[in-house]
Parts: structure tokens; C-alpha cells; sequence
């Protein structure tokens, strides 16, 4: 896919290089840790290698530089119980949303950039429904997400190694042609 250029030196594309984008979660991760006091997440390059491979990881760069990414996968990139969403014919999962520190640091909307490029990409690829699991610590990543319209689902989740979540979703209009858009 080509990178779809913006205004100012922003362009969207396709993540080819796994070891980028794991450096720019990496490096995510590890700021907002340290702003919320929470631990690091541990994550796997392969994991990453494969959701690059799968063409899943969406980048967001300024000036030839990664900015922003997220995943957009038709498979929940989390154990899901049944009944922890409202129902949906093809739900999208938003997963991996993550925003280089400097651009986290001066304010600029790169993580509302990435949710509504997934909100898009999702209604544009036949999606009824966009859903993601988020850490309810991370307070401006959950309200961002709310403000964008996914509505918390349940109480928030605390698993065996003490990971906290909270699920999110958003019903959407699939586009009337999915692939109009695909090329963006």
C-alpha cells in the first residue's frame, strides 16, 4: 500500500518494518508507564512480526518518522468471554493504539488520528462494530476513546498476573463500498 499523504508531512501506510513498530510501542509503553505509574507491558517482537506480516499495523508518520500506529484486526487480539460485547455480524478489534513520545508530550492529536483512521478503516472494510481493550489507568487513552464514541463494556477486568482492562466498543455504519477507500 502507498502511503496516503496529508497536509504538513503526515502520511498513513501500511507497516512494513516490524522492528519500527515495535520500538515506537516500546517506547509508548514505556512513557505512559512511567506517567501513571503502572508497569511496562511485556511485548512479544513476534507478535508483532506477525501482525506487521498480516498487514494489521497502521503507521502514522510525520516528516518520514513514525508518529503514531494502532492494529486493526477481525480477530480479537484478546481472550474474549461471549457476552463481554453487545452482539455484532463483523466486529473489528482496535488493538496497539501508540503514539511516539514527543508527540505525546506536545499535545498534538496523533492517538485521535489513529482511532478515527481506525474508525474508518473498519466502517470502509465492511465492519459493524469497532472494539478494544484498553488499560483504565491509562485515563487519557480511555477517555479518548470515549470521546470517539466507544462506550465501556462491563467492569473493569484484573487478570492472574494483575493486568487491568476495560473492553470498549462502538457500533458502526459499514461504508456502502467497502473498497472505495481501501487505497487511502
Amino acid at each position: 500500500m502507498t502511503p496516503a499523504a496529508a497536509p504538513d508531512g503526515w502520511s498513513w501506510e501500511t507497516a512494513r518494518d516490524a522492528d519500527e513498530v515495535h520500538a515506537l510501542l516500546r517506547a509508548c509503553d514505556a512513557r505512559q508507564a512511567l506517567s501513571h505509574g503502572s508497569p511496562v507491558p511485556v511485548r512479544n517482537p513476534a507478535t508483532t512480526a506477525r501482525r506487521v506480516r498480516a498487514g494489521e499495523v497502521h503507521l502514522l508518520r510525520h516528516a518520514g518518522e513514525p508518529a503514531g500506529m494502532f492494529t486493526l484486526s477481525w480477530e480479537p487480539p484478546f481472550a474474549l468471554d461471549p457476552d463481554a460485547f453487545p452482539p455484532a455480524r463483523r466486529p473489528a478489534y482496535l488493538g496497539r493504539l501508540a503514539v511516539a513520545p514527543a508527540w505525546l508530550d506536545d499535545g498534538t492529536p496523533v492517538g485521535a488520528s489513529c482511532v478515527r483512521r481506525a474508525l474508518e478503516l473498519a466502517a470502509d472494510r465492511g465492519a459493524d462494530a469497532l472494539r478494544a481493550e484498553a488499560n483504565p489507568d491509562l485515563t487519557g487513552t480511555v477517555r479518548l476513546l470515549e470521546l470517539l464514541g466507544l462506550r465501556r463494556q462491563g467492569d473493569v477486568l484484573t487478570d492472574a498476573l494483575g493486568r487491568r482492562t476495560v473492553r470498549l466498543h462502538r457500533p458502526l455504519a459499514p461504508s456502502p463500498n467497502p473498497a472505495s477507500k481501501e487505497r487511502r
